[in-house]
């Protein structure tokens, strides 16, 4: 019986801690963001993590670093846009 109690005892510490470590995690990574971003705008990502989370969250609207404009406009097809007119 008191080894039961226990494993139960055990048991219910464990997942109690889990949400609690889940959601620290999701802080830590929310600070790695935030800590790239602002290397950004020193002047560029300082190392390769900074570079994986800016290209996967975005840098700062108006950040001048050439990483981020390079970001900024991949993917974009710049075109002339003709003018239409209006009858």
């Amino acid at each position: 019986m008191r080894r039961s109690t226990l494993v139960l005892a055990a048991l219910a510490v464990g997942t109690l801690a889990a949400p609690a470590e889940i959601a620290a995690g999701g802080l830590v990574g929310a600070a790695e963001v935030e800590h790239a971003r602002m290397n950004a705008l020193a002047g560029g990502p300082t190392n390769e993590r900074d570079a994986e989370l800016l290209e996967r969250y975005g840098c700062y609207s108006g950040t001048r670093s050439a990483f981020c404009q390079r970001l900024s406009h991949r993917g974009r097809r710049h075109r002339k846009h003709r003018r239409r007119v209006h009858w």
